[in-house]
């Protein structure tokens, strides 16, 4: 049930959430909810939580402190960060704040939040759509104080959809210590393996196509895509090889060989490796 807390620094609507336990091992899952207007100037500091907290600033200023680093707030920012790591927020002496926010968890949130970093996102979130956050937000809420019976699954639901909306913002080339045309190459880098994915590549033989050092290329395409060369050049194989597998006659090295992996023991490492499976296994499956 939404209840109000009067208390000396803040006015509060909160909902504490307990998932059920299959939200807690198969979903993305709430475990606190809210929204807050500052009566006082405001602090809050954690560490160690086993949570992420994504919040709104809806009015009024201020800033929040994560991993030593300072980062101030306005109306229409957002924060997404760790809480495992110490965190602090407080509001303006002077312009005292109102914000609306999420606690949640799961398995997989790890993951996503090493990746969000890895495309550039940071803690605070500047120029995102805030009605929509808001709008989001406030359905968040609403789910956890309802009695809809498939309720943890509509909130996994709305979870995502905040995630979703989040990384496509997350790329922030000014972060980034490429230039532009340094970027533009490494996409073509990247459509290149796309199209001659038949042929055998190797680094050195990028470099020299593309007039750049090897070890900087490595570097900084992992860097942009979340992913190695290689890593990305077994991915686009293994791709077509699947289609070759469930929609073709060819044999498995016939496989091999038509995705530019010829030898047999190496294509089946490769595609078990991606998928999990052998190639053989990965017919008969599908």
């Amino acid at each position: 049930m939404d209840f109000m807390f009067q208390g000396t620094s803040v006015q509060s609507n909160r909902i504490i959430y307990t998932a059920s336990p299959f939200a807690k091992a198969n979903l993305l899952y709430l475990q606190e909810a809210g929204e807050l207007r500052a009566l006082k100037p405001h602090v809050n500091s954690r560490t160690g939580l086993r949570s992420f907290l994504f919040f709104l600033v809806t009015a009024g200023s201020g800033k929040l402190v994560y991993e030593e680093r300072s980062y101030p707030l306005l109306p229409g920012d957002c924060a997404f960060i760790d809480c495992r790591k110490s965190y602090a927020q407080s509001s303006s002496e002077d312009d005292l704040w109102s914000l609306k926010w999420i606690h949640f968890y799961g398995s997989s949130m790890g993951g996503i939040y090493e990746k969000y970093v890895q495309r550039g996102g940071g803690p605070v979130i500047t120029g995102a759509d805030a009605a929509f956050f808001s709008d989001l937000l406030t359905e968040l809420l609403a789910l956890a104080g309802s009695e809809d019976y498939i309720r943890d699954m509509r909130i996994n639901e709305k979870i995502t959809c905040l995630l979703t909306c989040v990384m496509a913002q997350s790329w922030h080339p000014e972060n980034r210590s490429q230039s532009p045309s340094k970027k533009q190459s490494l996409q073509y880098v990247k459509s290149y393996l796309e199209e001659h994915y038949q042929e055998r590549i190797t680094l050195d033989r990028l470099a020299g196509q593309f007039y750049v050092n090897k070890f900087y290329l490595a570097r900084t395409f992992k860097e942009q895509f979340g992913v190695t060369i290689l890593g990305h050049l077994d991915q686009v194989r293994v791709t077509h090889a699947k289609r070759l597998l469930r929609f073709s006659n060819m044999t498995v090295e016939a496989v091999g060989r038509e995705i530019g992996i010829p030898e047999p023991g190496y294509f089946s490492r490769v595609f078990r490796k991606v998928e999990g499976v052998a190639p053989g296994e990965y017919r008969r499956m599908w």
